[in-house]
């Protein structure tokens, strides 16, 4: 097998293995505790602005890129601006997914600040909304008034243990109506339209399918778009430890192909390898097993509702957790760069959400883990010092 062959072999067979989501059959040897540490509960944080700050940076995002800094140099009150460094122009040229995960990064900081008697005051984009393209003006300014008589949110208890979970769902048992109710009363106030479809709509659930496995295609055999996900590879256990965000990859081969010098990340595999070809088969394997999807959807796709979708997203994937529920956003689709135009057309015109009068904020599987299997791991998070300007 010659040198170009290896490295197909590697980038097609393993790395993107871990952007389709299954990276976790080939993490072996784990990563360090240092870079998940921030999962474990805080109780002796005593500064409120740094506690709720905690709790936060726990928030889904894409591409683990947390790109969230935060000044506290105004007492008593945090502002929170994005790291133009950690954007993703490629999948995310307008900012939408990324403002999702910042509205998601300030649901679960209210909800710490309720677990401690205070209330979030949150001023979106203080200093002005950005327009195409996001910028480093503030998103949020937020002061912690203390409110005693605020009840807890019972949604707080659940974020240590949220997942996103990219493994095979058991096709037999889909969420019930019950459980469905409790995610769509998690959102419920927000300008968010809840979705789901599963086995009582056959028709577009497997419709569904059919257009993420065309996305994700797509996305794999579009270089800019799997050169995102390759510059934010943190390939064996120092790169996990030293950066602690992207895409965590402990294969042997793969750590062992990188320490000599065979793996060279600047190349994306051959859209026609085996290896590529063999990574969409294995999401076409868990796409058939998915049970069921849920959508949040908006009327508009303001700057102040991507926020609100992403505040949406956050307390539904906590409900999902106190559900015995599990997730994994199937985003391809609904991204902006012109390669899945068709695609996004086709998610938005089956879910009845045409655009651009409504978007289609987020598309993920949903169901339950077979049983016996176990959770899986949290994300690599970098931890409250690194989130402090």
């Amino acid at each position: 097998m010659n040198r170009r062959n290896i490295l197909r072999l590697a980038t097609g067979g393993v790395i993107l293995a871990a952007t389709a989501g299954a990276a976790s059959q080939f993490q072996v040897f784990g990563v360090p505790d240092t870079a998940i540490a921030a999962w474990r509960d805080v109780p002796g944080i005593t500064d409120i602005r740094r506690f709720v700050l905690a709790h936060a940076l726990l928030a889904p995002n894409p591409h683990n890129m947390q790109p969230w800094i935060a000044d506290l140099a105004t007492p008593d009150a945090i502002t929170l601006r994005l790291d133009p460094a950690r954007l993703l122009p490629a999948t995310d040229p307008f900012g939408r997914q990324i403002l999702m995960g910042a509205g998601a990064f300030l649901e679960l900081l209210a909800m710490a600040a309720a677990a401690r008697g205070h209330k979030a005051d949150i001023s979106l984009f203080p200093d002005g909304t950005p327009g195409e393209r996001l910028d480093a003006r503030p998103f949020a300014h937020i002061r912690l008034l203390p409110a005693p008589s605020l009840a807890p949110d019972p949604l707080f208890a659940a974020i240590y243990t949220r997942r996103t979970d990219r493994s095979t769902y058991d096709p037999a048992r889909p969420p019930n109506a019950e459980e469905l109710t409790r995610l769509a009363a998690a959102s419920a106030g927000l300008p968010v339209c809840f979705g789901t479809s599963g086995p009582e709509a056959p028709a577009r659930t497997e419709a569904i399918r059919s257009i993420t496995r065309a996305a994700w295609k797509t996305e794999l055999t579009t270089d800019p778009a799997i050169m995102e996900s390759f510059y934010v590879l943190r390939i064996g256990s120092r790169e996990i430890d030293q950066h602690r965000d992207g895409i965590a990859i402990t294969s042997p081969m793969l750590v062992a192909l990188t320490k000599t010098g065979l793996f060279d990340r600047s190349v994306p595999p051959a859209p026609d390898s085996q290896a590529t070809t063999s990574q969409i088969a294995d999401f076409d394997r868990i796409t058939a097993a998915t049970p069921a999807y849920l959508w949040l959807v908006t009327e508009g796709n303001t700057r102040p509702l991507q926020i609100d979708a992403g505040r949406a997203d956050a307390r539904i994937n906590v409900a999902g957790v106190l559900a015995g529920l599990v997730m994994h956003p199937n985003q391809q689709a609904l991204q902006e760069y012109p390669q899945v135009a068709s695609h996004h057309h086709a998610i938005h015109t089956l879910l009845d959400a045409p655009a651009p009068s409504f978007t289609v904020q987020m598309l993920a599987r949903l169901g339950r883990l077979p049983p016996g299997t176990a959770i899986a791991n949290p994300a690599l998070r970098r931890g409250l010092a690194a989130l402090i300007a």
